[in-house]
């Protein structure tokens, strides 16, 4: 009985030794990925936060961008990350449906998913001579508002597509069978009882695929950026009098390409108007990702699967 208990006690003091290596493994793992975006914070706050001001964020800039603020870049960031969401939403929520609930499991089924998985992989500069094929030069958009919505809306949509599957297929299918058990049509179902349900995850789904548009540089590059603008595309009336549309037919400036031209083409920059552009690029970027989970946490609190 002593030699069994001896063996008995190396084993678990073995096991026990196994378990502290593999949570130091992945401590280490996690701390691998945690302390490479500490430091992106940490540079980016200490050598940008001095050239955040209210000028800064609000005024046009001067002087070839060696001077002033980036106020026009932060509105065409707003203006393409907004007509990317109104173009890649309603697209992707209903082929999520329609693969989720409509579909069945055949050859033509198997390969829209093959065909999702593999443009989510393709490289963001694809999308942009793409974008510049068939929206700027085909369909005659110019470098503009709409050619660069259009491009980050087809870079976005399979993760859209994606994580609105997921949440649609996480809905328990008693639910589902509740519903028709009423009497109730298959979209009467899916309106009314699946999406609700389902409503956190596709918003997460979007708000983090919108996260990843806004840093996007490659494919506004050649759809819908320029280099310097000296005024906003509004709407209606500046600089010229228009249909309240037009604007849309108009390039602009945008947060991720002004920080590569400041970086690159632009000569006696003062390296804090570069920090100071990355560190609202990031911020904007870091909102729209607590702003998913928020909004994750706050519909998804009653869900109970």
């Amino acid at each position: 009985m002593n030699a069994e208990a001896t063996t008995l006690m190396r084993s678990s003091s073995s096991r026990a030794a196994k378990e502290r290596v593999i949570a130091w493994l992945l401590g280490l793992s996690t701390l691998a990925i945690v302390l490479p975006v500490l430091g992106i914070l940490f540079f980016l706050v200490r050598f940008g936060l001095k050239a955040i001001s209210w000028e800064f964020l609000t005024s046009m800039p001067r002087s070839g961008m060696t001077e002033g603020g980036i106020m026009p870049a932060i509105v065409g960031t707003f203006y393409l990350v907004m007509g990317t969401i109104i173009i890649a939403m309603p697209l992707g929520v209903l082929a999520a449906i329609y693969l989720s609930e409509y579909a069945g499991a055949g050859p033509f089924v198997r390969l829209i998913r093959l065909s999702i998985t593999n443009l989510a992989g393709v490289p963001s500069v694809v999308y942009g001579l793409f974008g510049l094929g068939l929206f700027v030069l085909m369909l005659n958009f110019s470098t503009s508002i709409l050619a660069g919505s259009f491009t980050l809306a087809l870079l976005v949509l399979p993760l859209v597509i994606t994580a609105a599957e997921e949440s649609l297929r996480r809905v328990p299918n008693s639910l589902r069978e509740a519903s028709l058990a009423l009497g109730t049509t298959k979209w009467q179902t899916v309106r009314n009882v699946v999406l609700p349900n389902s409503w956190a995850g596709i918003l997460t789904g979007i708000i983090l695929s919108i996260g990843r548009a806004a840093g996007e540089t490659a494919p506004i590059l050649f759809t819908a950026v320029v280099y310097y603008q000296f005024y906003v595309p509004q709407p209606a009336g500046l600089p010229y009098e228009r249909r309240f549309w037009d604007f849309l037919f108009e390039p602009v400036m945008a947060l991720p390409y002004h920080l590569y031209t400041l970086s690159t083409q632009a000569t006696d920059v003062d390296p804090a108007l570069q920090w100071g552009t990355a560190l609202v690029l990031l911020a904007l970027v870091l909102g729209m990702s607590a702003i998913a989970i928020l909004l994750r946490a706050r519909l998804g609190a009653g869900t109970r699967w």
